[in-house]
C-alpha cells in the first residue's frame, strides 16, 4: 500500500509542553511535507467529502464555534479557522478534552508543509504508561492516509487500510511509528527505560502483542 520506511522517515515528529490556563499541557507535533500545494492541502484537510476520502467520514458545522464529529471518532467544536494556513478545535474523546491546531505553510523545496500539534493535560501517570505514541502512532496513520490519498486524488479503502493494518507492513510501520515517538520523548527529556517501556505498551496495544514482543 506504501514504502513503510520512506513513509516513517517523511514525518518529523516533536513532543514538548506548553502553559494553559487550566496548567501545564503535553504537546505533541507531527508534520509532513506533501507536493500539493497550500491550497489542495487545505481542501483535502476541510472539506468534509475530501476529508471522508483520506481519514474518516466527519459531519456537523465546519465553521468557526460549530461542532463536527467523526464518524466513530473524536468530535468539538471549531474555535479558529483561518483560510487557507490554519484551524483550531477542539478534539473531545472517551469524556477527554484536548485540542488540535494544523498549520499549512509553503515548504521549502515547494510544496506544503502540514504541521498539526494535539494538546492535552495528560496526568504523569497516564503518560509513563503510554507516552506520546498514545495519540502520535494515531496521527502517523492519518498523515499515511492524506499522503496516499494526496499522491493518487483517489479515496483510500478503509476495508484495505484494514486488512493492511494487520499485515506485517501494516505492524511494522505501527512498531517502527512507536519507536520514532519514543525517540522524540527522549530527546524531550524523558528517561530512556520509561520512553522505551512505555513504547513497548503502546506497540501492543495497536497491534494486541505482548509488550516487549519484537
Amino acid at each position: 500500500m506504501i514504502d513503510v520506511t520512506h513513509q516513517i522517515s517523511a514525518v518529523r515528529r516533536q513532543v514538548g509542553t506548553r502553559v494553559l490556563e487550566a496548567g501545564e499541557a503535553r504537546v505533541v507535533t507531527i508534520s509532513q511535507d506533501y507536493a500539493s500545494s497550500v491550497g489542495d492541502v487545505w481542501d483535502a484537510c476541510t472539506s468534509p467529502d475530501r476529508v471522508s476520502r483520506w481519514f474518516l467520514p466527519v459531519s456537523g458545522d465546519l465553521r468557526v464555534g460549530g461542532r463536527y464529529q467523526l464518524e466513530g471518532n473524536a468530535g468539538g467544536t471549531v474555535e479558529r479557522c483561518d483560510p487557507p494556513t490554519s484551524f483550531a478545535a477542539t478534539w473531545e474523546f472517551g469524556g477527554d478534552v484536548s485540542w488540535i491546531e494544523l498549520r499549512l505553510t509553503a515548504a521549502p523545496d515547494g510544496g506544503t508543509r502540514f504541521e498539526l500539534e494535539h494538546i492535552a493535560h495528560v496526568d504523569d501517570e497516564r503518560w509513563a504508561e503510554f507516552g506520546p505514541g498514545a495519540v502520535g502512532v494515531g496521527w502517523d496513520g492519518a498523515l499515511m492516509g492524506l499522503a496516499l490519498h494526496l499522491s493518487s486524488g483517489r479515496a483510500v479503502n478503509p476495508k484495505e487500510v484494514a486488512a493492511w493494518s494487520g499485515s506485517e507492513d501494516g505492524r511494522r510501520f505501527t512498531t517502527l511509528s512507536s519507536q520514532k515517538w519514543c525517540d522524540a520523548s527522549i530527546m524531550a527529556g524523558q528517561d530512556e527505560a520509561g520512553a522505551r517501556a512505555a513504547a513497548d505498551r503502546t506497540t501492543a496495544f495497536y497491534t494486541g502483542s505482548t509488550p516487549g514482543e519484537s
